[in-house]
Protein backbone atom coordinates (compact mmCIF):
# COMPACT_ATOMS: atom_id res chain seq x y z
CA UNK A 1 0.00 0.00 0.00
CA UNK A 2 1.20 3.58 -1.02
CA UNK A 3 1.13 6.19 2.46
CA UNK A 4 -1.73 8.18 0.64
CA UNK A 5 -3.81 4.93 1.17
CA UNK A 6 -7.74 5.63 2.76
CA UNK A 7 -7.09 5.32 6.71
CA UNK A 8 -9.39 2.69 8.13
CA UNK A 9 -10.76 3.07 11.69
CA UNK A 10 -11.37 -0.32 13.61
CA UNK A 11 -13.69 0.33 16.44
CA UNK A 12 -13.65 -2.38 19.38
CA UNK A 13 -12.90 -4.55 21.88
CA UNK A 14 -9.49 -5.80 22.80
CA UNK A 15 -8.82 -9.25 24.77
CA UNK A 16 -6.07 -11.06 26.16
CA UNK A 17 -6.63 -14.61 24.86
CA UNK A 18 -5.06 -16.88 27.49
CA UNK A 19 -5.23 -20.17 25.05
CA UNK A 20 -5.13 -23.42 27.35
CA UNK A 21 -4.11 -26.57 24.83
CA UNK A 22 -5.26 -30.50 24.86
CA UNK A 23 -3.53 -32.59 27.42
CA UNK A 24 -0.99 -31.54 29.74
CA UNK A 25 0.00 -28.10 27.88
CA UNK A 26 0.56 -25.04 29.55
CA UNK A 27 -1.67 -22.23 29.46
CA UNK A 28 -0.06 -19.44 26.93
CA UNK A 29 -1.62 -15.77 26.69
CA UNK A 30 -1.80 -14.31 23.10
CA UNK A 31 -3.01 -10.34 22.43
CA UNK A 32 -6.79 -10.86 20.71
CA UNK A 33 -10.07 -9.74 20.26
CA UNK A 34 -11.88 -9.79 16.93
CA UNK A 35 -11.35 -6.02 16.33
CA UNK A 36 -7.83 -5.84 17.63
CA UNK A 37 -7.18 -9.01 15.55
CA UNK A 38 -8.30 -7.35 11.99
CA UNK A 39 -6.68 -4.26 13.35
CA UNK A 40 -3.37 -5.98 13.23
CA UNK A 41 -3.65 -7.97 10.03
CA UNK A 42 -4.23 -4.25 8.03
CA UNK A 43 -1.55 -3.13 9.87
CA UNK A 44 0.87 -6.20 8.79
CA UNK A 45 -0.50 -5.63 5.26
CA UNK A 46 0.35 -2.25 4.87
CA UNK A 47 -2.87 -0.65 5.72
CA UNK A 48 -2.97 2.56 7.37
CA UNK A 49 -5.02 1.71 10.58
CA UNK A 50 -6.22 3.44 13.69
CA UNK A 51 -7.63 0.96 16.16
CA UNK A 52 -10.48 2.66 19.03
CA UNK A 53 -10.43 0.01 21.95
CA UNK A 54 -10.52 0.47 25.69
CA UNK A 55 -8.04 -1.20 27.77
CA UNK A 56 -6.74 -1.74 31.67
CA UNK A 57 -3.62 -0.48 33.42
CA UNK A 58 -3.04 -3.79 33.64
CA UNK A 59 -0.52 -6.79 32.50
CA UNK A 60 -2.85 -8.24 29.73
CA UNK A 61 -3.02 -4.05 28.53
CA UNK A 62 0.52 -3.66 28.39
CA UNK A 63 0.85 -7.39 26.16
CA UNK A 64 -2.10 -5.43 24.11
CA UNK A 65 -0.71 -2.37 23.12
CA UNK A 66 2.73 -3.64 23.21
CA UNK A 67 1.41 -6.23 20.52
CA UNK A 68 -0.69 -3.70 18.74
CA UNK A 69 2.25 -0.59 18.23
CA UNK A 70 4.58 -3.14 17.09
CA UNK A 71 2.75 -3.91 14.33
CA UNK A 72 2.17 -0.27 13.58
CA UNK A 73 -1.19 0.21 14.58
CA UNK A 74 -2.16 3.36 15.69
CA UNK A 75 -3.90 2.66 19.18
CA UNK A 76 -6.57 5.00 21.02
CA UNK A 77 -7.34 3.64 23.67
CA UNK A 78 -10.18 4.96 26.42
CA UNK A 79 -9.07 3.73 30.56
CA UNK A 80 -10.85 0.33 31.47
CA UNK A 81 -11.17 -0.89 35.13
CA UNK A 82 -9.50 -3.89 33.62
CA UNK A 83 -8.46 -5.42 30.26
CA UNK A 84 -10.90 -8.21 29.18
CA UNK A 85 -9.42 -11.82 29.20
CA UNK A 86 -10.94 -14.98 27.35
CA UNK A 87 -9.93 -18.43 27.98
CA UNK A 88 -9.70 -20.82 24.99
CA UNK A 89 -9.89 -24.22 25.31
CA UNK A 90 -8.72 -26.13 22.58
CA UNK A 91 -10.81 -28.90 21.04
CA UNK A 92 -9.73 -32.10 19.37
CA UNK A 93 -10.31 -30.07 15.97
CA UNK A 94 -8.29 -27.04 16.43
CA UNK A 95 -11.46 -24.84 17.44
CA UNK A 96 -11.61 -23.29 20.95
CA UNK A 97 -14.47 -22.81 23.67
CA UNK A 98 -14.23 -19.47 25.40
CA UNK A 99 -14.86 -18.42 28.80
CA UNK A 100 -14.85 -14.40 28.86
CA UNK A 101 -14.07 -11.73 31.05
CA UNK A 102 -15.44 -9.03 29.37
CA UNK A 103 -16.77 -5.50 30.16
CA UNK A 104 -17.59 -2.98 26.79
CA UNK A 105 -18.42 0.56 28.27
CA UNK A 106 -16.97 2.71 25.78
CA UNK A 107 -17.96 6.55 26.49
CA UNK A 108 -20.08 7.91 24.46
CA UNK A 109 -17.56 11.28 24.24
CA UNK A 110 -15.03 9.46 22.72
CA UNK A 111 -13.05 11.34 20.29
CA UNK A 112 -12.93 9.50 17.13
CA UNK A 113 -9.98 9.93 14.01
CA UNK A 114 -10.75 10.36 10.56
CA UNK A 115 -10.72 8.00 8.48
CA UNK A 116 -12.04 6.51 4.85
CA UNK A 117 -13.62 3.27 6.41
CA UNK A 118 -14.90 2.07 9.60
CA UNK A 119 -14.99 -1.51 10.79
CA UNK A 120 -16.47 -2.87 13.69
CA UNK A 121 -18.50 -5.92 15.26
CA UNK A 122 -18.00 -8.71 17.64
CA UNK A 123 -18.36 -7.89 21.73
CA UNK A 124 -18.19 -4.62 20.83
CA UNK A 125 -20.60 -4.28 18.56
CA UNK A 126 -23.45 -6.25 20.52
CA UNK A 127 -22.71 -5.90 24.41
CA UNK A 128 -24.12 -2.62 26.23
CA UNK A 129 -23.11 -0.20 27.19
CA UNK A 130 -20.48 -0.08 24.99
CA UNK A 131 -22.29 -0.72 21.65
CA UNK A 132 -24.80 2.35 21.78
CA UNK A 133 -21.50 4.12 21.35
CA UNK A 134 -20.81 1.95 18.43
CA UNK A 135 -23.58 2.07 16.69
CA UNK A 136 -23.29 5.74 16.65
CA UNK A 137 -20.10 5.80 15.44
CA UNK A 138 -21.25 3.98 12.40
CA UNK A 139 -23.85 5.80 11.46
CA UNK A 140 -21.46 9.28 11.88
CA UNK A 141 -19.24 7.48 9.69
CA UNK A 142 -21.54 6.50 7.09
CA UNK A 143 -22.26 10.15 6.25
CA UNK A 144 -18.74 10.25 4.27
CA UNK A 145 -17.54 6.64 4.13
CA UNK A 146 -17.87 3.03 4.30
CA UNK A 147 -18.55 0.61 7.12
CA UNK A 148 -18.22 -2.84 7.49
CA UNK A 149 -19.10 -5.34 10.33
CA UNK A 150 -18.37 -8.85 11.45
CA UNK A 151 -21.04 -10.26 14.02
CA UNK A 152 -18.01 -13.11 15.18
CA UNK A 153 -20.97 -14.02 17.75
CA UNK A 154 -19.84 -15.04 21.26
CA UNK A 155 -23.28 -16.85 22.54
CA UNK A 156 -22.04 -17.03 26.50
CA UNK A 157 -22.41 -13.21 26.53
CA UNK A 158 -25.50 -12.29 24.33
CA UNK A 159 -28.07 -14.01 26.42
CA UNK A 160 -31.02 -12.10 24.49
CA UNK A 161 -30.78 -13.36 21.59
CA UNK A 162 -33.54 -11.15 20.24
CA UNK A 163 -31.93 -7.87 21.35
CA UNK A 164 -28.60 -9.35 19.77
CA UNK A 165 -30.27 -9.61 16.62
CA UNK A 166 -31.76 -6.16 16.27
CA UNK A 167 -28.64 -4.68 17.48
CA UNK A 168 -26.95 -6.23 14.75
CA UNK A 169 -29.36 -5.77 12.13
CA UNK A 170 -29.83 -1.83 12.85
CA UNK A 171 -25.74 -1.68 12.33
CA UNK A 172 -26.18 -3.95 9.05
CA UNK A 173 -28.65 -1.30 8.13
CA UNK A 174 -25.91 1.20 7.96
CA UNK A 175 -23.33 -0.81 6.92
CA UNK A 176 -21.61 -1.74 3.18
CA UNK A 177 -19.99 -4.64 3.70
CA UNK A 178 -21.14 -7.51 5.99
CA UNK A 179 -18.75 -10.64 6.64
CA UNK A 180 -19.85 -13.96 9.16
CA UNK A 181 -19.60 -17.42 9.66
CA UNK A 182 -21.73 -20.01 9.25
CA UNK A 183 -21.81 -20.46 12.57
CA UNK A 184 -22.44 -16.73 13.46
CA UNK A 185 -25.65 -17.39 10.65
CA UNK A 186 -26.69 -20.18 12.43
CA UNK A 187 -26.89 -18.79 15.85
CA UNK A 188 -28.58 -15.50 14.39
CA UNK A 189 -30.90 -17.38 12.39
CA UNK A 190 -31.82 -21.20 13.62
CA UNK A 191 -33.17 -23.16 10.54
CA UNK A 192 -32.41 -20.21 7.66
CA UNK A 193 -30.26 -21.07 4.56
CA UNK A 194 -27.16 -19.19 3.61
CA UNK A 195 -29.10 -17.74 0.90
CA UNK A 196 -32.12 -16.21 2.81
CA UNK A 197 -29.82 -14.65 5.10
CA UNK A 198 -27.33 -12.75 2.27
CA UNK A 199 -30.75 -11.90 0.51
CA UNK A 200 -31.98 -10.56 3.95
CA UNK A 201 -29.29 -8.19 4.79
CA UNK A 202 -28.64 -7.12 1.07
CA UNK A 203 -32.09 -6.09 1.11
CA UNK A 204 -31.45 -4.06 4.40
CA UNK A 205 -28.83 -2.07 2.96
CA UNK A 206 -25.50 -3.87 2.48
CA UNK A 207 -23.84 -4.08 -0.98
CA UNK A 208 -21.64 -6.88 0.07
CA UNK A 209 -22.03 -9.90 2.03
CA UNK A 210 -19.43 -12.83 3.01
CA UNK A 211 -19.80 -16.33 4.79
CA UNK A 212 -17.05 -18.63 5.50
CA UNK A 213 -17.92 -21.68 6.27
CA UNK A 214 -14.54 -23.31 7.66
CA UNK A 215 -13.43 -26.33 5.63
CA UNK A 216 -15.90 -25.37 2.77
CA UNK A 217 -14.40 -22.58 1.85
CA UNK A 218 -16.42 -19.23 1.68
CA UNK A 219 -19.10 -17.61 -0.53
CA UNK A 220 -20.08 -13.97 -1.08
CA UNK A 221 -23.16 -12.53 -2.33
CA UNK A 222 -24.28 -9.43 -3.91
CA UNK A 223 -27.44 -7.64 -5.41
CA UNK A 224 -26.51 -8.33 -9.01
CA UNK A 225 -24.02 -11.93 -8.15
CA UNK A 226 -22.94 -14.19 -5.86
CA UNK A 227 -19.92 -16.22 -6.01
CA UNK A 228 -17.74 -19.05 -4.30
CA UNK A 229 -14.38 -20.11 -3.19
CA UNK A 230 -13.46 -23.46 -1.88
CA UNK A 231 -10.61 -23.41 1.36
CA UNK A 232 -7.58 -23.14 1.20
CA UNK A 233 -5.57 -27.01 2.85
CA UNK A 234 -3.94 -26.04 5.66
CA UNK A 235 -2.68 -28.43 8.93
CA UNK A 236 -4.55 -26.54 11.68
CA UNK A 237 -3.00 -25.89 14.89
CA UNK A 238 -6.06 -24.37 15.84
CA UNK A 239 -8.26 -21.45 14.40
CA UNK A 240 -8.22 -18.92 16.85
CA UNK A 241 -8.07 -15.44 14.73
CA UNK A 242 -8.58 -17.25 11.22
CA UNK A 243 -12.33 -15.16 10.48
CA UNK A 244 -10.42 -12.25 11.75
CA UNK A 245 -7.50 -13.00 9.47
CA UNK A 246 -9.97 -13.44 6.20
CA UNK A 247 -11.94 -9.88 7.38
CA UNK A 248 -8.66 -8.33 7.23
CA UNK A 249 -7.40 -9.60 3.92
CA UNK A 250 -10.98 -8.69 2.51
CA UNK A 251 -11.02 -5.09 3.64
CA UNK A 252 -7.27 -5.02 2.55
CA UNK A 253 -8.19 -6.51 -0.63
CA UNK A 254 -11.21 -3.91 -1.50
CA UNK A 255 -8.72 -1.16 -0.59
CA UNK A 256 -6.32 -2.04 -3.01
CA UNK A 257 -9.19 -2.16 -5.37
CA UNK A 258 -9.90 1.50 -4.63
CA UNK A 259 -13.52 0.67 -2.75
CA UNK A 260 -13.33 1.13 0.67
CA UNK A 261 -14.85 5.14 1.50
CA UNK A 262 -16.51 4.81 -1.58
CA UNK A 263 -19.77 3.49 -1.31
CA UNK A 264 -20.19 3.41 -5.21
CA UNK A 265 -17.09 1.86 -5.88
CA UNK A 266 -17.61 -1.28 -2.99
CA UNK A 267 -21.20 -1.88 -5.06
CA UNK A 268 -19.21 -1.44 -8.39
CA UNK A 269 -16.63 -4.67 -7.57
CA UNK A 270 -16.78 -6.86 -10.64
CA UNK A 271 -17.08 -10.84 -9.94
CA UNK A 272 -13.25 -11.46 -11.27
CA UNK A 273 -11.76 -8.79 -8.65
CA UNK A 274 -13.76 -9.94 -5.77
CA UNK A 275 -12.97 -13.71 -6.54
CA UNK A 276 -9.18 -12.84 -6.24
CA UNK A 277 -10.01 -10.94 -3.16
CA UNK A 278 -11.89 -13.75 -1.38
CA UNK A 279 -9.34 -16.07 -3.05
CA UNK A 280 -6.61 -13.81 -0.94
CA UNK A 281 -8.78 -14.07 1.85
CA UNK A 282 -8.92 -17.76 2.46
CA UNK A 283 -5.05 -17.82 1.63
CA UNK A 284 -4.78 -15.38 4.81
CA UNK A 285 -7.30 -17.49 6.79
CA UNK A 286 -5.34 -20.82 6.13
CA UNK A 287 -1.81 -19.50 7.16
CA UNK A 288 -3.59 -18.17 10.64
CA UNK A 289 -4.80 -21.93 11.21
CA UNK A 290 -1.07 -23.52 10.48
CA UNK A 291 0.15 -21.03 13.68
CA UNK A 292 -0.49 -21.01 17.75
CA UNK A 293 -2.95 -18.35 18.40
CA UNK A 294 -3.68 -14.86 16.56
CA UNK A 295 -0.67 -15.09 14.44
CA UNK A 296 -1.84 -12.63 11.71
CA UNK A 297 0.37 -12.83 8.03
CA UNK A 298 2.00 -10.51 6.46
CA UNK A 299 1.56 -9.25 2.69
CA UNK A 300 4.93 -11.18 2.32
CA UNK A 301 3.48 -14.06 4.05
CA UNK A 302 1.00 -14.15 1.30
CA UNK A 303 2.98 -14.40 -1.10
CA UNK A 304 5.53 -16.74 0.12
CA UNK A 305 2.41 -18.65 0.51
CA UNK A 306 1.36 -18.20 -3.32
CA UNK A 307 -1.80 -16.03 -2.38
CA UNK A 308 -2.88 -14.31 -5.59
CA UNK A 309 -1.55 -10.70 -5.73
CA UNK A 310 -2.99 -7.71 -7.30
CA UNK A 311 -1.71 -6.08 -10.37
CA UNK A 312 -0.20 -3.12 -9.00
CA UNK A 313 1.07 -5.06 -5.92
Amino acid sequence: MTPTSPRVLVVGESVADVVVPQGNGSPRTHAGGSPANVALGLARLGESVTFLTQLGDDAHGELLRAHLTAAGVDLVAASALRTPSATAHLQPDGSARYDFDIEWTLPAEVAVPAAAHLHTGSIAALLTPGADTVRALARGARESGTVSVDPNIRADLLPDHADALARLERLIAVADIVKASDEDVAWLYPGASLEEVERRWLDLGAALTVITRGGEGARAATPESSLTVAPVPATVIDTVGAGDSFMAALLDGLNRLGALGDRRRVRAVQPTALQLVLERSAHAAALTVSRAGADLPTDDDLRAASAPTFPSA
